[in-house]
């Protein structure tokens, strides 16, 4: 009797395992077939276009890509390792984390940390460059990169169908030059609201296959007309780009500039031991930036690599100040005749502290700074000029010192810039006088306050 309740229960036992394994299979298959149905349809109506309210196509849903890992940084020699930790120790800065997300600002759309670098740093181990552009200046990423050689933040402009030339310049860059871009390079991009790319893949889709390195890259040898910017007659919102690229850098150093200026090479080691030996005019309580010397060459010259090379060049005329020809006043730079005659020393230091005053009162620097200083005002386009006077004032109001460095300067991409009459830009620019005049410069009073010698 035992042994036939034991039979019994060994059948019931293997019947239930049968059945369990019956609608395991059942239920695989239907959740197989629903997936691949989602799949197929790859469509999602989250977004419309604008301008004619049809639901934007976004990517298929699929498995992510497995997490790329970050890439270790070099070894750090015992002494420079002592240099960073004295960083840390004189900024008390905090670790930012990079991470993508789409978010509206004002009157954009902004994919932050779009396409992240794969070197990761902490606050005190580098500066970054911060830039924008769109697709038409990319070519001016590699030689930018080659002379940084650290961490670069920038922000593209890509309205319309400005956003697929933007994607495949990317790619090229990343997938078909030097590997510094996929090292250094974090990029976000942006675009109003009322020019809604048609497709706009996920982050972690963007670039599901290889650029064919055969074919040219968008931005070589396109025509301002060909874009959708300029069909579309838009404004370049440069203090967008601006704002987008410093809020996102990693690193408690900036440097804020121009995808056309290439810096002079080695600074980023040179200006943090300065930092770390943290002497001198560096003791001052007041808040402080550090401005580089700009300059131009001509069409036909190399960018010069050294302050030695650069004073030759001024001496025989294949170089020049930054917008001689154009706006001499804008980047006039205190001492900068003795700046110039000053041999070039082994250390970065600082050779004058100057202020935003006096016959600087409408200086225009581009200076290394922090998160801290004020940002710029995203009601100003290129256009408009005078895109950079509002944060100007606010530094003189605050009394910012300006610690020119003795070594460290910005060259333009060869071509010496001359004056072009330009009557659209000109009434761009009353308008925008005009705007600051009325309403931002009054706003600006309210919040920083009034001091004797600042002017926007």
């Amino acid at each position: 009797m035992y042994s036939n309740r034991k039979s019994f229960a060994i059948k019931c036992t293997i019947g239930a395992l049968a059945l369990y394994l019956c609608v395991h299979v059942v239920t695989n298959n239907r959740a197989s077939e629903a997936i691949r149905e989602l799949q197929q349809s790859g469509r999602n109506l989250a977004a419309l276009d604008p301008q004619n309210a049809e639901p934007l196509l976004v990517e298929p849903i699929k498995e992510a890509p497995a997490a790329e890992p970050t890439k270790p940084p070099p070894p750090t020699t015992e002494k420079a390792q002592s240099v960073l930790d004295k960083v840390k120790s004189v900024t008390k800065c905090l670790d930012r984390p990079m991470t993508a997300k789409v978010q509206q600002r004002g009157d954009y759309w902004v994919l932050y940390n779009y396409v992240k670098a794969e070197r990761v740093f902490k606050c005190h181990e580098s500066i970054t460059y911060t830039t924008h552009a769109d697709y038409s200046f990319m070519d001016n990423l590699l030689p930018l990169l080659e002379r940084w050689r650290g961490p670069i933040s920038i922000a593209l402009h890509a309205p319309g169908t400005d956003f697929k030339n933007t994607l495949d310049s990317i790619a090229y860059l990343r997938d078909c030059t030097d590997s510094l871009v996929k090292e250094y390079v974090t990029i976000h991009i942006y675009f109003s609201t009322k020019h809604v790319p048609k497709e706009v893949p996920r982050h972690d889709h963007v670039f599901s296959e290889p650029y064919n390195c055969s074919l040219s890259p968008p931005f070589l040898n396109v025509s301002s007309e060909q874009m959708y910017k300029s069909q579309k007659k838009l404004l370049y919102p440069v203090n967008v780009g601006r704002n987008v690229a410093r809020e996102t850098a990693q690193t408690h150093y900036i440097l804020p500039s121009d995808i056309e200026l290439y810096p002079s090479p080695n600074i980023i080691p040179q200006f943090l031991k300065m930092i770390a030996d943290n002497s001198g005019p560096l003791l001052s309580k007041n808040p402080k930036v550090f401005p580089l010397h700009l300059f131009e060459v001509s069409a036909n010259q190399q960018v010069p690599d050294s302050k030695t090379k650069l004073k030759e060049m001024l001496a025989n005329g294949t170089a020049v100040p930054f917008h001689k020809k154009l706006c001499p006043g804008c980047h006039s730079v205190p001492k900068a005749k003795e700046w110039q005659n000053a041999n070039e020393t082994a250390e970065l230091r600082v050779f004058h502290v100057g202020k935003r005053n006096g016959k600087f009162i409408h200086w225009e620097p581009i200076f290394i700074g922090t998160h801290a200083d004020p940002l710029y005002d995203e009601r100003l386009s290129w256009e408009g000029k005078s895109d950079k006077m509002t944060q100007g004032y606010a530094l003189c109001v605050m009394d910012y010192d300006f610690l020119i460095l003795n070594n460290a300067f910005l060259v333009h991409r060869p071509g010496i810039k001359i004056y072009k009459k330009d009557q659209k830009r000109a009434m761009l620019a009353a308008k925008t006088n005009q705007l600051i005049k009325k309403i931002i410069f009054p706003e600006l009073k309210v919040l920083y306050g009034i001091k004797k010698g600042c002017a926007v």
